[in-house]
C-alpha cells in the first residue's frame, strides 16, 4: 500500500494529523462533513478548505481507493460488487435490501486462511489484511451509488461477514467500526452493525471488553468438534469448549444476544440428532441465543456438499423451536447471481488466469 485512504482515519487521528501539518484542529470536522455528510468524490469539492489544504490532502491520501470491476444485480435487488484495490487485488462487497433497511456486507481480508471447506472465500489463501480505510470505502462506494440514484436511500445496517475473518484483522476492523458508528460521520447505530467470527476465542474475549454495542455472530455450523473440525479447520486450534467458554464470558460481560450462524449441508450437519446436540450446546444460554439456519449456496469447487432439503431444514428448525431455542431460517438473497461469499471473486480470478 502506497497511499492510504483518508477514510481510514478516525476523527481524533485526522485532528492529530492536521495539527502535525500546521493546520487548525477544527478543519477535521469540516473534512469529515465533506466525506460523510456531503459525501464528495474529490478533495477539490471541499470548497471551504484552502487550496493548500486541499493539495495537502490530495498528496497524502486517496479519496476513492476502490475501482469497481463487476456489478451483479439480482432480481430481488441484492447487488454484488467486485472491487479492485490500489495494488490490483480483488474484494467483494454486497448490498442487500431488507425489510428493515439497506444492509451492506463488507470484506475484511483479501482471501482467507480460516479453512472452511464449504466456503468460496477459502478457495484463495489470504494475501493481506484490508486497512480500515479500505473497509470504510466499501460502505462509501455503495452509498455513492445510492446517492447517484437520487432517491435518498442510505445504508442503514452493516454486516462484517464478507471475505476473511474479521478478528484476524482485529485492529483495522475495530477502527472501521468506530468510524462508521461515529455520530459526526455516517452515524450507523452500533446495534445496526454485526461482526461475525469463525471462533477466534481470544479475540471474542477482547471484543467483550471494547464497550461498543455492536452485535456479535459466531459461525458455528456444527454442534460437535468432530463435524466442526471437518468443516472448519479453525476448530482444531480453537475447539468448541474453548469457543463456547469465550462466548459465555462475552454474554456475562455484555448481556447482549449472540447469533449462531448454521449453514445447512445435506448429510453433514442437518440430521435430527445434530439438532438435539445443538439444543444441548445452547440450552444454558438460550435466553441470549439466536440461531440463524442458512440454506447452503453450493460452490462448484465443493462438489461434495449439497444443500439440505427444505424438509430437513424445517425438521431441524422444529426441533430447535420445541426446545425453546430462538431460531429462524434465513431469507435468501441473490440466488440468481454468484450468491456464495467469495464466489464472484474466485470466478473472476480463474477467468483472468486462463
Amino acid at each position: 500500500m502506497n497511499t492510504p485512504s483518508i477514510y481510514g482515519l478516525t476523527l481524533d487521528q485526522l485532528e492529530a494529523w492536521l495539527l502535525e501539518q500546521g493546520q487548525k484542529k477544527f478543519r477535521a470536522q469540516q473534512i469529515w462533513d465533506w466525506l460523510y455528510i456531503k459525501r464528495v468524490l474529490e478533495f477539490s469539492e471541499m470548497t471551504n478548505l484552502s487550496k493548500d489544504l486541499v493539495a495537502l490532502l490530495s498528496d497524502n491520501f486517496l479519496l476513492q481507493p476502490l475501482n469497481q470491476v463487476v456489478v451483479q444485480e439480482s432480481a430481488d435487488g441484492t447487488t454484488k460488487y467486485l472491487f479492485q484495490l490500489e495494488d490490483k487485488l480483488m474484494i467483494e462487497t454486497v448490498l442487500m435490501r431488507q425489510e428493515y433497511g439497506l444492509s451492506v456486507c463488507v470484506t475484511t481480508q483479501v482471501g482467507c486462511d480460516i479453512g472452511c471447506t464449504f466456503c468460496a472465500s477459502g478457495l484463495k489463501r489470504k494475501q493481506r489484511d484490508l486497512t480500515a480505510g479500505e473497509i470504510v470505502a466499501q460502505i462509501m462506494q455503495i452509498q455513492h451509488y445510492l446517492d447517484q440514484k437520487g432517491n435518498g436511500e442510505r445504508v442503514s445496517h452493516i454486516v462484517v461477514m464478507g471475505i476473511g475473518e474479521p478478528f484476524d484483522n482485529y485492529d483495522n476492523v475495530m477502527a472501521f467500526l468506530n468510524i462508521v458508528n461515529h455520530a459526526k460521520g455516517l452515524a450507523i447505530g452500533a446495534r445496526h452493525i454485526t461482526v461475525s467470527t469463525s471462533g477466534l476465542a481470544p479475540k471474542i474475549r477482547e471484543f467483550a471488553e471494547n464497550g461498543l454495542q455492536v452485535n456479535l455472530a459466531l459461525s458455528l455450523h456444527a454442534p460437535n468438534d468432530e463435524i466442526r473440525s471437518r468443516m472448519m479447520r479453525i476448530n482444531r486450534k480453537h475447539p468448541l469448549k474453548e469457543v463456547m467458554s469465550a462466548i459465555d464470558e462475552y454474554l456475562e460481560k455484555t448481556n447482549r444476544r449472540i447469533t449462531f450462524e448454521y449453514i445447512m449441508i445435506s448429510g453433514v450437519n442437518d440430521r435430527p440428532e445434530q439438532a438435539q446436540e445443538l439444543v444441548a450446546l445452547l440450552k444454558d444460554k438460550r435466553h441470549l441465543s439466536y440461531v440463524n439456519l442458512i440454506p447452503y449456496n453450493p460452490v462448484a469447487e465443493h462438489i461434495k456438499y449439497e444443500r439440505s432439503t427444505k424438509k430437513d431444514i424445517l425438521a431441524f428448525y422444529d426441533i430447535l423451536k420445541k426446545n425453546n431455542i430462538n431460531c429462524v431460517i434465513r431469507k435468501e438473497h441473490g440466488t440468481d447471481i454468484d450468491a456464495a461469499c467469495g464466489q464472484l471473486r474466485s470466478k473472476h480470478l480463474e477467468k483472468a488466469a486462463k
